[in-house]
């Protein structure tokens, strides 16, 4: 009995649901089990404690893994386009707020079972559409181009320097920041690395500050790193 009632205790703290199709199709769009793991554990912060954006801290105490693991996992989630970071803004204290979005991942876990239901039920389209899983309702996510995985280890790189700059395991959203610039706005890692390096000699050495630098060069016309020189040593002399 007294084994019953710890169980039961146990349960009453609460359970999560967890997708059966991300238990069966996790290795086939990509996955391994530590990263399997890592999205189960984001689900179950959502659905029992409700934290939409745990820390980095609190998924290391779950998973076991170091901070430096997790936010290379959390990175290659959201370059992958199985997780995303939504900001929210709480209308009544007037906080902003960040929360994790599995969308994407729900929308690959379909495809997975659309092919599966269109392998079963062949070519017709009268059986895909009594599953709601057909293909064209879905909304397909960016994947990454080969020419975009073959500079992945690069920007593992460009993390590891900025991580070695700050002195500490980049956050998620800092992590999403530099993927912003290197997949969106398509800044050289060594133009990157310059606004890094200016940040250094201001002594602002944070994301926003080095963000308006890059934004400044940009408007201005500056694309390479020789360019940013000329545009630095010339506001430099103007100074003087």
């Amino acid at each position: 009995m007294s084994w019953a009632a710890g169980a039961s205790a146990g349960m009453n703290q609460g359970m999560a649901v967890i997708p059966y199709a991300l238990l069966r199709y996790y290795r086939k769009i990509g996955l391994n089990s530590s990263e399997c793991m890592l999205l189960i554990h984001l689900l179950g912060f959502q659905q029992v404690e409700y934290k939409g954006f745990p820390s980095l801290e609190e998924l290391q105490q779950v998973t076991g893994a170091t901070t430096e693991v997790l936010a290379m996992i959390l990175q290659k989630l959201m370059k992958e386009g199985l997780l995303g970071i939504d900001e929210h803004v709480d209308e009544e204290q007037g906080i902003q707020y960040e929360r994790y979005n599995l969308s994407g991942l729900y929308i690959k876990l379909g495809e997975c079972l659309a092919e599966e239901n269109a392998g079963v039920s062949g070519e017709g389209s009268s059986d895909k559409s009594r599953t709601g899983y057909g293909l064209g309702s879905l909304k397909r996510f960016n994947t990454p181009a080969p020419s975009e995985l073959a500079i992945a280890e690069e920007e593992r790189n460009l993390f590891i320097i900025f991580e070695k700059e700050f002195g500490r395991p980049l956050t998620p959203m800092e992590l999403e920041m530099i993927s912003g610039w290197v997949d969106e706005d398509r800044y050289p890692d060594e133009l990157i690395l310059l606004a890094l390096k200016e940040a250094v000699f201001a002594g602002k050495v944070h994301f926003r500050y080095i963000d308006r630098i890059l934004l400044e060069w940009s408007k201005n016309r500056v694309r390479t790193v020789q360019d940013a020189k000329t545009y630095i040593q010339k506001f430099r002399n103007l100074g003087r």
